[in-house]
């Protein structure tokens, strides 16, 4: 399957906004978001420059997108799902986004990040109802139980990632048993727990032209 291969700081600074994409270096002095924070290339500390209509609304989709790790095809289908869904269509998208596994784990602190996330997945680490699951796009549900393999509970870089899990706040729709490492699906997202700074109707429109 096609992958982003490039720098993933790269991507932050592109979109100007810190975007997570690094777990622990995001919050240290070598986030090179923080050393320059300014778009790459040669033109990135331009002062002047027109922005169309269109333009912030790709550039908010770009940030989306980016942000949680997906390709344009895939994120498009996940817009398509959340249009047909009842409701308000960019909230929709946003709860489903949040859904995924790999935020999930993110979210619980099993993982660092959303990229880490699916590489644990990936690595047949994780259980859901005590069946393996290792498809990162996998949407979870009220009530599923999110647990490590017995096998896999001495991975150094998951232990480290938990003792670290109150450096951000665990939303409400879920609840970690750091003891047990499992972690339970209580709800739904709510938008409201969605703090990155998103106008999800800016991607509505672009999607809807």
């Amino acid at each position: 399957m096609a992958r982003y291969t490039g720098a993933s700081c790269r991507m932050c600074r592109r979109e100007n906004l810190k975007l997570f994409l690094k777990g622990d270096r995001c919050y240290s002095d070598k986030c090179s978001y923080e050393r320059r924070a300014y778009a790459p290339g040669q033109h990135g500390q331009s002062r002047f420059r027109k922005v169309s209509d269109y333009a912030i609304q790709l550039r908010e989709k770009q940030k989306v997108k980016r942000m949680y790790g997906m390709l344009e095809g895939q994120f498009r289908k996940y817009f398509q799902m959340a249009d047909m869904s009842k409701g308000v269509t960019g909230e929709n998208l946003l709860v489903f986004l949040e859904r995924r596994l790999d935020n999930t784990l993110y979210r619980l602190g099993f993982a660092s990040s959303r990229t880490q996330g699916r590489q644990i997945v990936k690595h047949n680490h994780i259980l859901i109802n005590g069946k393996r699951v290792n498809i990162p796009s996998f949407l979870v549900s009220a009530g599923d139980v999110i647990s490590l393999k017995e096998s896999s509970r001495k991975n150094a870089a998951i232990q480290e990632n938990l003792e670290l899990v109150a450096r951000r706040p665990m939303p409400s729709w879920l609840e970690l048993d750091k003891d047990n490492f499992q972690g339970t699906v209580k709800g739904k997202p709510e938008r409201e727990e969605i703090t990155m700074p998103i106008q999800e109707q800016l991607i509505v429109e672009l999607y809807s032209k």
